[in-house]
């Protein structure tokens, strides 16, 4: 199960990644390449709200998968870790 949220963690930041290179700092984004005339034609007045939302759903998945993989992880003792007498071993 850690291994199926890793993939999924591993998706969704690459996701994140691109939407986030897409987007135009300046508040422009794909709005701004298609000028004047693309808001009428094309409605892509709207791609920002878009690329927005998906944004702030990718980033509260992100988190929460995070979290969720807590869960599974499992931790071992110190003394599992530690060998009972290192220099008895090596002879």
């Amino acid at each position: 199960m850690l291994g199926f949220l890793v993939v999924l963690i591993t998706i969704v930041c690459v996701l994140l990644t691109l939407i986030v290179l897409i987007q135009n700092p300046k508040g422009g984004g794909l709005d701004a390449n298609f000028g004047g005339m693309g808001n009428q034609t094309f409605g892509v007045k709207r791609t920002t709200d878009l690329l927005e939302k998906s944004t702030w759903t990718l980033a509260i998945i992100l988190i929460l998968f995070s979290l969720l993989s807590k869960f599974f992880v499992t931790h071992s003792s110190p003394s599992d870790n530690v060998q009972s007498n290192p220099i008895e071993q090596t002879r």
